[in-house]
């Protein structure tokens, strides 16, 4: 275990990192929350009733859930809390069953997004001490907990980020993307710059891509996400990429089918040949074809490369499909947002309008503290793709450091654990006392956000 948490004392302090598709929960002080589980109901087509999903770290022996065509509920969209008695029934679930705490002996330290509106502010509360009994509560934002588990690590970034106190925070999530400066623990909040891009987006827009081409999985929302996460991947060179993935048979490096389940020898899909499906790794930045790099080529790729899918025989009795470009287009959204129609800037520009935001004396230590968070970072080569992009928008002298942490999706909730197990932890706090006192807008002051 890390020397960074060391203060086992703290332990009646739930750490609840309340993301849009998954909740992180577990107790200050630890290492790894005690449990990740999705942050919805779901109905299972063989099933009247609304479950609540199995933890991510259920035994991976046992038998799995069958969530084929499951219908799904979320407490929050775009990020934000609209539906209070849906997550107070799932944190009921996760405080009871998974965790077994007793909310009115605990603190709780809670994660909310960014620019959150009051009145969501003003129903989160109520869940926590009217409905709950929590003893206390802090409300932390993604980017500032990021930063100080990061400023605690040992390394290159973590004692830069430790020296300097700051750090240029990427939040990559399910509901969105954040460039969030952060200075001395505080997300400087005026100079946040958001894309409205994240998970949920991404596997959309695979949806999509798949029933167009070949079988209509727009209801298979888990399944899709099991294809995201194992198969896409940010490509280097898009013209280079298109023009790989446009080949027939063996040549076609990017190639590889996905399984669906069939309910009943198996209940998740899975990559048919894992080997095949990496083979994409073996292509370098030294093997560009010579193709010309235009708008105009691009398009004619594009517009051929559909005229050919549309073509493509789709045999449905193999109950699997082969993804080709896909693999590649669909994290191209948060570095391309324009090419889907979409009136926002791409990753790069984000975050150097974000440090443009800044005072200039803090501009060469953001460049060179640049912190990756959130499920989206860990597509393969996404450091490097936002790196190439950057580079020719900063200027000369200053250094682009970027950082994946290493694990972008606990990464918050260990900068929650390692907060909650500090002696200053509880003196931060608004009380439940202080909150029937108060009410939930004075209180909210003490939070800086």
């Amino acid at each position: 275990m890390s020397s960074s948490f060391s203060y086992p004392d703290f332990s009646n302090v739930v750490v609840l990192d309340n993301g849009g598709g998954l909740i992180k929960a577990g107790l200050g002080g630890e290492r790894n929350p005690s449990t990740v589980l999705p942050n919805c109901l779901l109905r299972p087509i063989s099933s009247k009733k609304w479950i609540t999903p199995p933890p991510a770290t259920t035994n991976p022996n046992s038998d799995p859930l069958d969530l084929t065509s499951a219908a799904v509920r979320r407490p929050l969209d775009r990020g934000y809390l609209i539906n209070p008695d849906l997550q107070r029934d799932i944190w009921a679930h996760l405080f009871t069953t998974l965790l077994r705490v007793t909310p009115s002996h605990s603190s709780l330290l809670l994660t909310e997004p960014l620019f959150t509106l009051p009145s969501i502010q003003r129903a989160t509360d109520e869940i926590v001490f009217e409905d709950f009994n929590f003893k206390s509560l802090y409300v932390a934002d993604s980017p500032s907990l990021a930063h100080l588990y990061e400023a605690s690590r040992s390394g290159p970034t973590g004692r830069l980020v430790s020296k300097a106190q700051c750090s240029l925070v990427v939040d990559c999530g399910f509901s969105f993307t954040h460039a969030a400066p952060v200075f001395q623990n505080f997300t400087l909040n005026y100079a946040v710059k958001r894309i409205d891009l994240g998970g949920k987006a991404l596997t959309n827009y695979l949806k999509e891509l798949v029933s167009y081409r070949a079988v209509n999985v727009m209801d298979e929302t888990f399944l899709i996400d099991d294809v995201k996460e194992n198969l896409c991947f940010v490509s280097l060179d898009v013209p280079r990429d298109l023009h790989i993935a446009r080949k027939t048979g063996r040549d076609n490096l990017y190639r590889c089918t996905y399984v669906l389940p069939d309910g009943v020898t198996h209940t998740k899909g899975f990559v048919k040949d894992p080997e095949q499906a990496k083979r994409y790794l073996s292509v370098t930045h030294g093997d560009t074809p010579q193709l010309e790099a235009n708008k105009k080529e691009m398009d004619q790729i594009e517009v051929t490369e559909r005229s050919e899918n549309r073509k493509r025989e789709v045999d449905f009795s193999k109950n699997e499909f082969d993804l080709t470009n896909e693999r590649f287009l669909v994290p191209e959204m948060l570095f391309r947002p324009a090419d889907l129609g979409m009136n926002q800037a791409g990753l790069a520009e984000c975050i150097v309008r974000a440090i443009n935001a800044c005072h200039p004396h803090l501009h060469p230590v953001l460049y060179e503290s640049i912190i990756l968070t959130g499920g989206c970072t860990l597509f393969p080569r996404f450091a490097e793709r936002l790196e190439r992009e950057l580079r020719p928008l900063v200027a000369d002298d200053y250094q682009v450091n970027i950082t994946t942490q290493e694990d972008p999706i606990l990464g918050v909730w260990r900068g929650g654990s390692l907060l909650a197990s500090s002696p200053d932890f509880e003196a931060m706090c608004v009380t439940k006392a202080e909150y029937e006192e108060l009410g939930s807008a004075r209180c909210r002051r003490r939070f800086f956000h």
